[in-house]
């Protein structure tokens, strides 16, 4: 399964997630409960992952946690904010280098449509 594919699976699930809870919940709510959707499509899915630093020669466990990945291939990170700013992007732009994965999402479920607290992050390009 293509990112693309991926992306499109995200979308639906981070959808039906906001329009049953709504806005203004703790991440954490939102990360469980777009984990246990993503998890009835049948991909590989892994939540809170550690992703390690390489530096040089060493392997430094500092303490990074990617909120939700999908088939080691696609990164979602989650925010319920009033508005996504520079840092987050950062973040998200940081996890898709250290694992080397092509495509996320950066979901701010705090906002009346979902469609607006989606951006997708591209090999470090936002679309």
């Amino acid at each position: 399964m293509t990112e693309n594919e991926i992306s499109r699976i995200v979308f639906d699930c981070a959808l039906k997630v906001h329009q049953h809870l709504g806005p203004g919940l703790l991440e954490s709510t939102y990360q469980e409960c777009l984990f246990y959707e993503l998890n009835k499509t049948g991909l590989k899915i892994e939540k809170q992952k550690p992703l390690p630093l390489i530096y040089e020669e060493i392997r430094l466990d500092v303490g990074y946690r990617i909120d939700i990945i999908i088939e080691n291939k696609f990164i979602i990170e989650i925010k319920s904010v009033d508005a996504l700013n520079d840092v987050h992007m950062a973040q998200i732009l940081t996890y898709l280098k250290l694992s080397d994965c092509k495509l996320g999402f950066l979901i701010n479920f705090n906002v009346l449509l979902i469609k607006n607290g989606i951006k997708r992050v591209i090999n470090g390009t936002l679309r």
